[in-house]
Parts: C-alpha cells; structure tokens; sequence
C-alpha cells in the first residue's frame, strides 16, 4: 500500500508543474545564473595571447589542464576570469570536511546546529580564497614562463600581470563562489554543482557534432559511431542505477505504555547507498596522478626519469589505468569513513530505542554497520572503477574528437538527478500547500 506522499508524488505532471509559480521563478533564476557563468567564461585575464595559450592547451590537454579546462568548460583554455571555476571552493569544502573529522574543535562546532555549520561556510569560504590565491599565483608565474613557437603566453611579463592575473582569477572564483550560494538559496538547489555540470556540458554538443562530421567523412564507420552510442547509453543506465541502489536496514522501535494507551512498535528502514563516497574518488585519483605530467608539460622536459613516469601515467597507459583503480579504491574507504561514523549513528539509534532486530543495541550494531559499509564500499569501489576506466580504454583504442571521463560522466548523471529531485521536491512542497488552503476553506465552511 503506497503511502500518500507517494501517491501525491506519483500524481506530479506538466499540469502541477503549471501551476507552481515559485518553481518556475527558482528555474528562471537558475537559467540566468548559469547563463551569467557562460558569459564569465569568454572574459579572458588581461596580457594574455589567446593564440599561444590554445597551442599550449592542445599540447598539454591530457594533463591536469585537461581536466580543468573541462570542468571549467573550456574557461581554462582560453585564461578568462572563471578558468579557476569552482574547484578552489570544492577543494576547500573536502579539507574543511575531513578536518572536521580529525579536529574535535571543528566536530563540536558541527554539532551546535545552524549557528556552527554557519560557521564552518565562513571557514570554507576564507579557505577557498587562499587556495584560489595560490592556485591563481602559480598559474601566472607558470603563464610567464611559459613561450611555444608563437611567441609568449604573455604579452608583457612582470609583477604588474602577476597582480592583475592573481586578482582577476580569485574575483572570477569569489563572485562563481557567491552565484552557486545564490543558486542554491534563490534557484533549485545544488548551485556549485550545477556551475560544474554547466562547464562539462558545454562543450558536448560540439564534441557530438565532430563525431557526426568524422562519420560523414568516413573517418570514423557508421557501425562504430552507432555502438558507440548504445554504449554510452547504457554506461548512463547503469550509473544511475547503481547512484540509486541502496542497502535498506531495517530498524525496530519499541512499543511503550503512557498511560493506557500504547505508543511506538514502527519500524522502518535505514537507506545506505551503495557508492556512499560519490565522486570524491575518481576526483581525487585524477588530480594525484595527472600531476607528473603537468610538471613535464610545464618544464618542457625535465629529467629521463620523470618523463618516463609521466608517460606511464598518461592516458590509456597500463600504468595510469592499474595506479587510478588503487587509489580509487582508497579513497572510497577512506572518504566513506569520513563521512559514515558506525559508532556514532549506532549510539544515536541507541539513543532513540531504535534496534536491529536479531542485533544488540550499542557495540554489537555498529559492528554490523561497519561489515554492511565495508561489503557497500567494496561494490561501490568496483562499479567506479569500471565507470572510470571504460573510457580510458576506449580512448586508448580508438580516436574520438573528444575526451569525456569517467568522472565527468558521473557529475552530469548525478548532478542531473539531484535536480530531477529537486524539482519534485518542489512541486511536492506546492502541491501540500494546496491540500492545506483547500483543507482550511472547508473548516472555515
């Protein structure tokens, strides 16, 4: 028997979606905001040739440059204001998080309620100016070094481009900082992801109409380019059914007796997902081995040695491919652990009579926990590393006009459910506001 927020939810079509002004207003907001962040993208930094820096972007683009640059939809390559994007804030968010964890001061503050976790997106923002400061210093002097067979990356060197440079790109990520805050508040939610899913996609209809174009002109096979397609169809399928998939506990109260009535005696089900780290992995994985090879790309050689490493480390390489499944792995564990305390979600059940039928209350549940997350962890490990080396091993066999990983891959599919759910929530919370309008006429009659 569905329950009546199912059933409402199930009843949601075009017609509720009509009538939900305030929803239509937060896609508005949301539309422009992102429409703002486009334009950002093509406001390139002063002193900078244009020219020299897509030679650059084109020689170096299967290294850590890559991987911005794709995030930031192309901002990167062409040195605008926004080439930071929002990647200082999400850095800044993962050390803030784990430190959380570590540091008993930052723990106590996020247990204080919404005057802590105020407190802590004050610290989040301090930190992400001083990784966008840094971030934006070592990309001027690295600009100011940098020459090709065009010329200078920099029209005129000196302490006057590294102000302009390092102002210019913390603004552009200060300001990306404040529009997803804004999104989130005023739009549909989820406003700093939503800013990176708009970079990636950006440039996937152009990636799709080179592929078409290759077919016309018989560079590619129809065959090929059809499978393709079916296969990224299906990789698409399969991460969201795996980012849906969940392990569900069932958890028993108690009944209890007030008075002579009887209360309690519900049970319910604890959801833990499956790939409980999200994208944290992959991320981490990619920015700690595509560092070698940014340093090469960056010293135009470098010793035997390093180049070895950082050939070994590129794309496709058997090496980069084992070296990205271990870490991976490791960071699924190790963020799962993070962001999952078995002891104190055990001691919070404990706390509210809530037990696992067949299991004792305190040390014993979260012993159990702990095994449950380990066996999630341990799948949602594996199911990353197939999602993320699929690509690689594609790109490594054929030529395609385009590179879209692992990690890209999964931004855009989760990002686009958390908004699908958002939305539903939305129109959700509307159409219970009707009931009660409706519920309040009747009373009044």
């Amino acid at each position: 028997m569905a329950s009546a927020a199912e059933q409402m939810a199930a009843s949601l079509n075009l017609g509720a979606f009509g009538k939900a002004t305030e929803l239509k207003k937060r896609i508005w907001f949301t539309l422009g905001a992102l429409i703002v962040f486009r334009l950002g993208t093509y406001i390139p930094v002063p002193g900078i040739d244009a020219a020299v820096m897509a030679q650059q972007m084109s020689q170096s683009g299967g290294g850590i440059l890559g991987m911005f640059n794709t995030f930031s939809g192309g901002a990167l390559g062409r040195m605008t204001i926004f080439a930071l994007n929002v990647m200082p804030y999400i850095s800044a968010s993962i050390i803030i998080q784990l430190m959380t964890a570590a540091v008993p001061a930052l723990e106590a503050l996020k247990k204080e309620g919404d005057s802590g976790r105020q407190k802590i997106t004050q610290y989040t923002r301090y930190l992400t100016v001083l990784i966008a400061a840094v971030q934006a210093y070592g990309i001027s002097v690295g600009l100011s070094a940098l020459k090709t067979t065009l010329g200078s990356a920099v029209i005129d060197p000196g302490a006057m481009f590294t102000f302009t440079c390092v102002v210019s790109l913390v603004g552009g990520t200060v300001f990306l900082m404040w529009l997803g805050e804004q999104i989130t508040a005023r739009g549909i939610g989820n406003g700093m992801s939503l800013i990176i899913f708009a970079g990636i996609v950006a440039n996937l209809p152009v990636a799709i109409a080179n592929l078409l174009e290759l077919g016309r002109t018989g560079a590619l096979s129809t065959l090929f380019i059809i499978a393709f397609l079916l296969i990224g169809l299906a990789v698409i399928a399969f991460v969201v059914f795996m980012e849906r998939a969940q392990r569900r506990i069932l958890v028993q109260y108690p009944k209890r007796q007030v008075g002579q009535k009887m209360f309690g005696g519900d049970s319910t089900h604890m959801p833990l997902k499956v790939n409980t780290s999200g994208v944290i992995p992959p991320i981490f994985a990619s920015s700690l081995l595509l560092i070698p090879a940014t340093i090469v790309g960056f010293s135009h050689g470098g010793p035997g040695w390093l180049q070895f490493v950082a050939h070994q480390l590129n794309h496709g390489q058997v090496g980069y491919m084992l070296l990205f499944a271990a870490l991976i792995i490791f960071f699924s564990y190790f963020y799962t652990a993070v962001v999952f305390n078995p002891e104190e979600t055990a001691e919070n059940l404990k706390k509210y009579g809530g037990f696992i039928p067949g299991i004792r209350p305190g040390a014993n549940t979260a012993k159990y926990f702990d095994t449950v997350l380990t066996r999630l962890t341990t799948i949602g490990a594996a199911y990353l590393c197939v999602v993320c080396l699929l690509p690689e091993f594609v790109l490594s066999n054929y030529t395609l006009p385009f590179y879209l990983g692992g990690t890209s891959l999964l931004i855009i599919v989760s990002v686009t459910m958390d908004t699908v759910a958002q939305i539903q929530s939305h129109l959700l919370a509307h159409q219970y506001e009707g009931l009660i309008r409706k519920n309040r006429g009747k009373s009044r009659k």
